[in-house]
């Protein structure tokens, strides 16, 4: 099934509105205090939201935090890759990364929630919430708008 697109789309974004949410991104990795995970985060949060230009960005930035290509490129099966890839904390961070962004059951699950919290204090848990938040309004926004990759430059 091909998608036509509108005669028109903006490409802008009101200036507010992304430094407003460029300041929730940073403030909630900088809570989280784990770049690399945090990298993770929204990596899995972006290939749930199709969205091709933050997972362009996202996947340069997890490199440059020293990611393995392994590691992103079993991002998508984090669940099937095991220990040896991912640890306990980092696979609590993607179920709860997953449950935020698909709200599958309407809400997050409580053992999800709680297998965060057995891994994360509760600073790092709502820094955690807010950067899964900020990646799907930036998916959101950037998916409306179907920015294409390639655009992102540090």
């Amino acid at each position: 099934m091909s998608r036509t697109l509108p005669a028109r789309r903006t490409a802008l974004l009101d200036r507010e509105v992304g430094q407003a949410m460029s300041r929730l991104s940073a403030v909630a990795k900088k809570g989280l205090d784990d770049p690399a995970l945090a990298e993770l985060v929204v990596i899995r949060a972006s290939q749930l939201n199709h969205c091709a230009f933050c997972l362009d960005m996202h996947l340069g930035i997890a490199r440059a935090h020293g990611v393995s290509e392994q590691r992103l490129a079993l991002l998508a099966a984090w669940e099937e890759a095991g220990d040896g890839v991912y640890d306990a904390r980092e696979r609590a961070a993607l179920a709860l990364t997953e449950a935020v962004t698909e709200l599958t059951e309407g809400f997050v699950p409580d053992a999800v929630y709680e297998r965060a919290a057995m891994h994360f204090d509760d600073t790092r848990l709502a820094h955690l919430i807010g950067l899964i938040v900020a990646i799907n309004n930036w998916n959101r926004v950037m998916v409306a708008r179907r920015v294409p990759p390639g655009g992102y430059t540090p």
